[in-house]
């Protein structure tokens, strides 16, 4: 997993809320078996409107998803946060977020800001006004900044401590590898081993 510090660029105003997983990714994509390529499947049948947000050149090369409250319910598949990420996106900023998604997306290495609901329509406002105005997510600093909006946010010590050093669950245990490998000596032979 790539560590995690600063997402600024574009941002896509998405402002719907309740978006469940079934939107972010089709189940028709779930049959790959790679964990890449998702984001052409992301809110695919929504794509099919040339109207939609995502379709609208003026947002491409966005870097943070701006949603509505409740984003990612429905299902816990994490092909949704492989979609959000592959397609470009670091950080996504919404009012609330489903738990098992929110999760996901700390495992997948992409930021989730909770703001309050006025903030993010500030900032919904402020980029359907100016697609090219620059949103920035500091984890660093737990700071979101963009135009009118200097907000701070919360995130847990080790969240952040795992997004800033790029650990995903391998990556947690592997920094306790020499440790495993010395308790694994330790243990009779006729015991199961790692090693």
């Amino acid at each position: 997993m790539d560590r995690v510090e600063t997402v600024s660029g574009k941002a896509l105003p998405l402002g719907y809320s309740d978006v469940d997983t079934d939107q972010i990714v089709p189940s028709d994509a779930l049959k790959r078996i790679e964990r890449t390529g998702f984001g052409q499947f992301l809110f695919a049948e929504w794509r099919e409107d040339p109207d939609f947000v995502l379709n609208k050149p003026e947002h491409e090369g966005a870097v943070v998803l701006i949603a509505g409250e409740n984003f990612g319910c429905g299902s816990s598949r994490e092909h949704a946060v492989w979609a959000v990420k592959d397609y470009g996106f670091g950080a996504v900023i919404a009012p609330s977020f489903a738990d098992i998604f929110k999760n996901n997306c700390t495992k997948n290495g992409v930021l989730t800001v909770e703001l309050p609901e006025d903030t993010v329509k500030m900032l919904l406002d402020a980029v359907r006004e100016d697609p090219e105005a620059t949103v920035t997510v500091d984890l660093e600093g737990r700071t979101v900044g963009g135009p009118g909006v200097n907000e701070q946010f919360v995130v847990d010590d080790f969240t952040r401590y795992r997004l800033l050093n790029g650990l995903d669950d391998v990556g947690l245990t592997l920094a306790h590898a020499d440790d495993i490998e010395s308790f694994e000596k330790t243990r009779p032979g006729y015991l199961p081993s790692v090693l």
